[in-house]
């Protein structure tokens, strides 16, 4: 088989309930396209039957090559891994619950083919989820915008198309802690926006809770900005001139007044708020300490144990 034109790189996690439809929706979608493509299905350590399921589907597919990792090493490292593997010359990235529509590849590769660079999903709508999940989804996005130094478009996740060029600019940086979308926004080049609604899950329950999400977003803060290291600096501040006033209120009342100094209690309520205060500053610093830790150990982000292909197979 050639070089393929497209590559489709799908992280999965315990999703052998739905891999059979992944794989067939896929590669409905990229045959009908009529070039030549690649699968490139990343088994991030599944406990279930996933990476054997997928292992079965190279025995008859040649545009199939199954990555397995020697355990669980995360979302964004099975992304890093697919992406440094991929030999298309456009990138798709596409988890495998088919919340993300694959039907919409062929409009993103018209925009790619227009001359954009990056082509990402934007969620106009977002299906089978609970309030609490779309307003807080919606806050995480706004928020992370407001905090990190790099434009990062509401309402968009790992979904996209790459060009070659973005895939090989990101596969050269040398982060251990791969925050993908943002390090494509950081690279630049031209991008454009997809707009499509979000299905529910095909099965199952999302991989992405609320620990996650504010796991992920400290990721993505810690990754791209200092600003939350402004803003501890900045609130010190304010409180050490609030509490130096107070002191100076103190003083005349003792001095000038014949009052007795009250207010024991909400001085004690403003002691333990300005130590909560203190150990969250402490918090955000061990979070950048722990990165540096983390860059320093210069680990891998992933080990492979092997990568199956239906040659493998047949040997």
């Amino acid at each position: 088989m050639g070089s393929p034109i497209y590559s489709v790189v799908v992280p999965a996690y315990n999703e052998q309930e739905v891999i059979k439809e992944t794989y067939t929706r896929l590669t409905k979608v990229m045959t009908g396209m009529g070039e030549p493509y690649e699968l490139i299905f990343v088994n991030d350590g599944s406990k279930d039957q996933t990476a054997h399921i997928i292992a079965e589907l190279c025995e008859n597919d040649p545009c199939i090559r199954l990555i397995n990792f020697t355990r669980n090493f995360g979302h964004m490292p099975a992304i890093s891994a697919g992406m440094e593997h991929a030999r298309g010359q456009a990138i798709f990235i596409i988890d495998a619950d088919l919340q993300d529509p694959p039907e919409i590849f062929p409009e993103m590769v018209a925009k790619w083919k227009e001359g954009y660079h990056v082509v990402y999903g934007k969620r106009i709508k977002r299906k089978g989820e609970t309030i609490f999940k779309r307003v807080t989804a919606k806050v995480f996005y706004r928020f992370l915008r407001i905090m990190t130094s790099v434009d990062l478009p509401p309402d968009t996740g790992e979904f996209r198309l790459i060009d070659r060029k973005v895939c090989d600019a990101v596969n050269k940086l040398p982060e251990k802690n791969r925050y993908i979308r943002g390090l494509v926004s950081w690279v630049g080049f031209k991008q454009v926006p997809v707009e499509y609604h979000r299905e529910k899950r095909f099965v199952g329950e999302t991989k992405y809770p609320l620990r996650k999400m504010i796991s992920f977003a400290m990721d993505a803060i810690t990754s791209f900005s200092y600003k939350p290291l402004k803003f501890a600096t900045l609130i010190g501040i304010v409180i050490s001139i609030l509490s130096f006033l107070y002191i100076l209120y103190v003083l005349y009342q003792v001095f000038f007044t014949d009052r007795t100094i009250t207010g024991w209690a909400s001085t004690i309520a403003a002691i333990l708020f300005t130590q909560g205060i203190v150990l969250m500053i402490l918090g955000l610093m061990g979070e950048y300490i722990g990165r540096i830790y983390t860059e320093l150990q210069n680990r891998p982000n992933y080990i492979v144990q092997e990568i199956i292909t239906k040659d493998d197979n047949l040997e």
